[in-house]
């Protein structure tokens, strides 16, 4: 597939552009009008919030729908600290099994991309980034939080300037070693919440990084849950094609 990176069309009107068999790989919709588009047989995946489709709001419809097909959301979306603890713990066990799963494929295999995606290997760098980010620098107030072979998407335009390595290639066990480090991290965190911590206002540190607004702890969490919720799934569903070869 080529890869092109394309002229930048914001603020812009393209009138009878065609996108058939594209790729649109991480785009910035916020505020876009799409109108008379055919949309036959597209796949769409992404934070779906006041999205319109013909005038109706679509994003509770998906949400329920995906309710209904994985009754564990719902336990994602705990407000209290024994729901909370609870959903980390499924969360912990998804990745306890699906990991065992892994490792029966071997090394060389889990450092494979399909279509194009992140490998198993770089999904964990992702989400050791994802607990960084949220855990570390919002939750823990940390100057420096994000350990070298965290992993982010193309919108960083210079991982150097948060300390990442950009030329780093871990082994599966090494980067398993330090996303084991970070999930007990949450896990201690989680375990010593109250009502009142839930509340807090945490004020991102000065220094480079994200996110860069206020969110309360509680909102930290969610992002957390709902990081390691979708990238399992998105996991277990490469290692299907992977396992199919």
């Amino acid at each position: 597939m080529a890869y092109e990176k394309g002229p930048m069309f914001s603020g812009a009107r393209l009138e009878d552009a065609d996108f058939s068999r594209a790729r649109l790989h991480a785009p910035n919709f916020e505020g876009a009008r799409i109108t008379d588009a055919w949309l036959h047989d597209a796949d769409i995946s992404g934070d779906l919030e006041g999205l319109r489709l013909n005038g109706i709001e679509v994003a509770p419809l998906v949400e329920a729908e995906r309710t209904r097909l994985f009754p564990e959301l719902a336990r994602l979306r705990a407000t209290d600290p024994q729901g909370l603890a609870e959903a980390w713990s499924m969360v912990e066990e998804l990745w306890r099994a699906t990991i065992s799963r892994a490792r029966d494929l071997g090394e060389a295999v889990l450092h494979e991309r399909v279509d194009d995606e992140w490998s198993f290997v770089e999904t964990q760098r992702h989400l050791v980034l994802a607990t960084d980010c949220w855990l570390r620098r919002m939750v823990k107030g940390m100057a420096q939080p994000y350990h070298p072979w965290g992993l982010a998407g193309s919108w960083l335009t210079d991982p150097r300037a948060w300390g990442l390595d950009t030329t780093a290639n871990p082994s599966l066990e090494d980067i398993l070693a330090v996303r084991a480090e970070r999930m007990d991290e949450v896990a201690r965190e989680i375990a010593d919440l109250t009502t009142v911590e839930l509340k807090r206002v945490c004020v991102p540190p000065s220094a480079v990084g994200h996110p860069e607004h206020e969110h309360t702890v509680l909102e930290c969490l969610h992002v957390i849950l709902n990081e390691e919720w979708e990238h399992h799934r998105y996991a277990t569903r490469d290692l299907a094609l992977l396992e199919s070869v």
